[in-house]
């Protein structure tokens, strides 16, 4: 039927069924990272990359590391803005995000209750005009006057420190939240998700800006407020927290208002999550540029999953600059009495030094940073 000619209109015919393909299929780059994702996109990506949710002692609610800030100028120094960021935990990834401008961010734990998190955050940010109008939401508390871009962390705090929470604005707030995530974003919430969602806002308004981190009360009791971690500096006298400054606070809400910080239920070893994430960044052309790990590899090596954690980063797209952040706390001495180290690796050094079997124990990965002896001694 083609003729004398036929390897030319079987080319043709090719190119024409490539073409009406559909994008991302068979290699071909379904799109890059510059459009924001749809909401229906979004709410896909949370369910696509998602696995089924597992345990962990506490809710996590505020971070428990009160030197997560150290490493920011390096950070700076070593990943470019515009890549794509993954990170566990609750909310120091947004301090990350403010000093690093991805264009795309994966918040990924195995507790469904971060999810909750991350989608209360996303509302509340995208309700807020400004970091005051932020605080007043998530503690429901009036806003004072005098509060504006100019403020300090510690003038907001001490603001609010003054004001007394209000159950009216609490209801107006999660009315407000629940509004803007199925009403206006048209997420299809369940109701677990629901009741998820209310118990984080409840937990906020009760705890107020002195709220901490609840270990289950194993280990030390002290831990860092989430006003604590918000006027906390990097060692060097700088805050670099999102509420630190009004840009800070900007570039965060901008990428909340464009869909572009995905939260996804998973286990850093798990089969599905990373591995799918690592997929939708590929066939985008983007590049996995920073990954805040805490001290995720702690439990893994416990559970004997970490070399399955080391495939997953494997599978990711990384390049040279691709830097890990990890905290440390059993294993560490820690300076001026901080609870925590934090600490950045090479991903791509990380794979290597795993592929090739040099990687047995958890203290493996804390010694090999280069200068890592002078700050960490095994205990």
């Amino acid at each position: 039927m083609f003729g004398r000619r036929p390897a030319r209109y079987l080319l043709i015919a090719a190119l024409v069924w490539l073409a009406a393909t559909p994008a991302g299929v068979y290699g071909r780059p379904a799109a890059d990272l510059v459009a924001s994702p749809s909401d229906a996109e979004f709410w896909r990506l949370v369910e696509d990359l998602s696995e089924p949710a597992g345990f962990f002692r506490s809710d996590n609610l505020v971070s428990n590391e009160d030197a997560f800030q150290e490493v920011i100028p390096d950070l700076r120094r070593l990943v470019r803005p515009g890549g794509v960021y993954v990170g566990v935990g609750p909310d120091q990834n947004f301090t990350y995000l403010a000093a690093i401008e991805p264009r795309l961010a994966f918040i990924l734990d195995i507790r469904r209750g971060n999810l909750h998190l991350q989608l209360m955050y996303k509302a509340i940010m995208e309700l807020s005009a400004d970091r005051a109008d932020f605080l007043s939401r998530l503690f429901a508390r009036p806003r004072p006057a005098g509060l504006g871009p100019r403020s300090s962390a510690e003038e907001l705090f001490a603001a609010y420190a003054r004001v007394a929470p209000s159950f009216e604005l609490y209801e107006a707030n999660r009315r407000a939240v629940l509004a803007a995530l199925i009403e206006r974003r048209q997420f299809p919430l369940g109701d677990e998700d629901l009741a998820g969602i209310t118990r984080v806002l409840l937990e906020f308004f009760r705890g107020g800006p002195d709220l901490a981190y609840a270990g289950g009360g194993l280990g030390r009791t002290r831990y860092p407020t989430f006003q604590d971690l918000q006027m906390m500096t990097d060692g060097r006298g700088r805050n670099h927290a999102y509420l630190g400054t009004e840009a800070a606070f900007r570039i965060v809400k901008a990428l909340q208002d464009a869909n572009r910080i995905v939260p996804v239920v998973g286990n850093f070893a798990g089969p599905k999550a990373l591995r799918a994430i690592g997929r939708y960044v590929r066939a985008r052309s983007g590049t996995v540029t920073a990954f805040y790990a805490s001290n995720v590899e702690q439990y893994l090596f416990q559970d004997g999953v970490w070399p399955a954690f080391a495939d997953n980063l494997a599978a990711l797209p990384l390049d040279g600059t691709s830097t890990l952040i990890r905290s440390c706390f059993t294993r560490c001495q820690t300076p001026l009495g901080a609870r925590s180290v934090t600490l950045l690796d090479s991903m791509t050094g990380l794979v290597r030094d795993a592929t090739a079997g040099r990687i047995a124990t958890y203290w493996d990965v804390l010694a090999r940073r280069p200068g890592a002896p002078e700050r960490i001694r095994a205990r």
